[in-house]
């Protein structure tokens, strides 16, 4: 079994951070292991309150791991102030890190800024050249290089741009797109492209978790990455087509459906 490992932020309602991660690397057959970089108390309504883990215990988090366990591929999620960033920078290169995947969570949907403003330098200049891929939303995108993204062709000319910030490829998520749901990737020599279709649902809290996360399972398991985005985005595909109807705002996509299938989970 391959040994995927998460540093991202707790999500309290279990839809997003953290706990989706988990649930996606499980869900693909690899083992979930997890550094927590802030506690959330957040439900599907939105993010109420955050206390971000002091940067010792993330330094320790990290190197403990390390220092026991094989790791084969790294998802970076929710990492909000320059001090955190730095240190998972430090931790990741002094371990040989490899197979990384960041996942440049920003701002939530309810709008909380998890990302703080001035962060932003230092999340590219620090975790973008040690990623294997960036994986931006539009409105992330739109932050990184100050265009709009209205088309696929908008997003082509950000991937290229976020490439020259340092970042080995990018994959840029275009589920805010008018349309079926395209994806765009880049490595600096071709251009990939992942259509799904438009599910019609307000139940997609953890959406960008998963499909990070995803990737970073697939990628511990030896997929070649454009497969491995791929097969991330069928199964996220699946994730929110069957999304779970839970409390009063968005709910979280179902991680686990083809096991909760077979439980006999009735979930209409």
């Amino acid at each position: 079994m391959k040994n995927v490992l998460t540093i991202a932020g707790s999500d309290s309602c279990g839809g997003a951070g953290i706990q989706a991660d988990i649930k996606t690397f499980c869900a693909l057959g690899t083992y979930a292991m997890s550094v927590i970089t802030a506690v959330t108390a957040q439900n599907t309504r939105g993010v109420v309150k955050i206390l971000e883990m002091d940067s010792d215990i993330v330094a320790s988090q990290i190197d403990c791991i390390y220092d026991d366990i094989r790791v084969d591929a790294v998802k970076i999620g929710m990492v909000s102030s320059i001090e955190i960033i730095e240190t998972i920078a430090e931790s990741l290169i002094k371990n040989h890190a490899k197979n990384i995947i960041l996942d440049p969570v920003m701002i939530s949907k309810s709008g909380y800024h998890l990302l703080k403003p001035e962060s932003k330098e230092a999340l590219i200049k620090q975790l973008f050249p040690l990623s294997l891929l960036v994986t931006p939303n539009l409105f992330e995108a739109e932050a990184f290089t100050g265009r709009e993204l209205r088309s696929i062709e908008d997003m082509k000319s950000s991937a290229a741009d976020i490439l020259t910030l340092g970042g080995k490829s990018v994959v840029i998520k275009g589920g805010h797109l008018a349309g079926d749901a395209v994806d765009v990737f880049y490595d600096g020599n071709r251009f990939e492209y992942y259509s799904g279709k438009r599910i019609d649902t307000k139940n997609t809290h953890g959406t960008g978790c998963t499909f990070s996360s995803a990737i970073a399972a697939l990628t511990a398991k030896g997929y070649r990455l454009p497969d491995a985005i791929r097969g991330a985005k069928d199964y996220i595909n699946t994730a929110i087509e069957h999304a779970i109807e839970l409390g009063g705002g968005p709910g979280p996509t179902n991680h686990f459906y083809s096991l909760y299938q077979a439980a006999g989970v009735d979930f209409e």
